[in-house]
């Protein structure tokens, strides 16, 4: 199992925005094509303005295969476009993750 951490950088001020338009058109679509979220946060303290989700994938080729299905679909083409248009994301930054072997699993 590997875990895909997805971390954005939003504008200031607009993590809210963000969740609300991901929520809407995102979730669904990902939820369809990539299975097993672990879970979606928005940052208290620290270094503000990011939103975090976590995937959970059998392999880095069982990833690969999901994202790639959903990248032929239009509705989640047309969500980028809209996504890039909106102007809310700064930065975004994956991390692969593998559980240790006495890590619970989800």
């Amino acid at each position: 199992m590997i875990v895909d951490m997805r971390i954005y950088t939003v504008k200031p001020g607009r993590v809210g925005d963000f969740v609300a338009f991901y929520k809407e058109y995102g979730w669904p679509l990902q939820q369809k094509y990539l299975g097993r979220c672990l879970g979606w946060y928005t940052g208290l303290e620290g270094e503000l303005n990011q939103v975090v989700h976590l995937w959970a994938y059998d392999s880095q080729a069982d990833r690969e295969s999901r994202r790639a299905v959903m990248n032929r679909d239009p509705a989640w083409q047309d969500y980028l476009r809209r996504l890039g248009e909106g102007g809310l994301l700064l930065n975004t930054q994956n991390r692969f993750l593998a559980p240790t072997d006495f890590s619970p699993m989800p």
